[in-house]
Parts: C-alpha cells; structure tokens; sequence
C-alpha cells in the first residue's frame, strides 16, 4: 500500500494529528497511568524505549500504508489528551484502538475521536466494516463506542492475549450505512 495522506481532523477542543518523535516525554508521562495498561496491551511499566519503538512502528505504518496512528492534542496546545489508531486488514476492514489521558478524562473526547476518526477511514479506504474490543468489564470503553455509533455484536471468548493471559472481549463495529 502507498503511504497514507494525513487528514485534516479536528473540533474545537482537539487535533488529531500523527505522532512525531518530540513527543516520546508526554507519551510516556501519559502512560504511568494504570488505568491504560490495564485496559490495554500497552507494556507496565511503559519506558522511553517502548515510546520510541511505538513511534518509530507509528511512522513504519504511515509509510506502508498499514495503519495511522494518531495523538489526540489540545487545539489551544500541547497537551497530550490520548491516543486513537486504525489497522488496516486485507479484507476492507479495520481496527480500531484508543487511550485517553487520566486528566482528560469524562470530557466526550474518545468518542468524538472515534467518530472522526471512523468518519475518515471508512470514506477514505471505501471500508465495509471497523471494529473494537473492550474488556466486558470496561465499561467507559463501551459507553465510548456506542456513543460514536458503533453497535454492540457480542462476547468474544478468549480473543485476545494481553499480557501472556487470553481474554475475553466485547465485540463493536461500524458499518458505512451506521453513519
């Protein structure tokens, strides 16, 4: 695939933009909270060489046209307010994962980073399908997902391995007529 074009995508309140080396500090700042290893594959406790390797495979799959990852910042800023990415599948079909910082918390920004981005990636790649996995007992993750127009398909047992442990997930998706 050709390297991805980076769209505009923003509110009032934030930007979506890719990550940019510069930010390894705040990511990594952002990511000593338990709250999103918990929830998430992110690697506890997160270092400055996991940052850098997260950015530098962030870059790999802007280049290859696989994914795009973006950091959700502040539109009057610098501040880190989370994380939001794609997958790209074979299929037509991708995935979708995001983190929101502790402080941004409670503010509607997931799901208005989750509707944008999905808004762009099923336009954009002609998709027929984005999905997401929770945790069954993440329940603000659910709630993220629903309010950006994802539906609810079902449990998912043992889907997915998160820290050398298989879990169940809540499968979502997002079809082009759900928008």
């Amino acid at each position: 695939m050709p390297e991805l074009p980076v769209p505009d995508l923003r509110t009032d309140a934030f930007v979506l933009r890719p990550w940019r080396l510069d930010d390894v500090d705040r990511l990594v700042a952002e990511l000593q909270d338990p709250e999103i290893p918990r929830w998430t594959r992110i690697p506890e406790p997160y270092t400055h060489q996991d940052g850098r390797e997260f950015l530098e495979r962030t870059a790999e799959g802007w280049r290859q046209g696989t994914s795009a990852n973006f950091a959700i910042v502040a539109a009057a800023g610098v501040e880190l307010l989370g994380s939001i990415g794609v997958v790209f599948h074979e299929d037509r079909a991708a995935s979708i994962g995001y983190w929101v910082a502790r402080g941004a918390r409670g503010r509607g920004i997931a799901s208005e980073a989750l509707r944008l981005i999905s808004r762009w990636a099923l336009r954009m790649f002609v998709l027929e399908r984005l999905e997401l996995v929770t945790a069954p007992d993440n329940e603000a993750s659910q709630r993220v997902a629903e309010k950006a127009g994802f539906t609810r398909e079902g449990l998912l047992r043992r889907y997915v391995e998160i820290k050398g442990q298989r879990r169940d997930c809540v499968m979502f998706s997002l079809l082009p007529e759900d928008l």
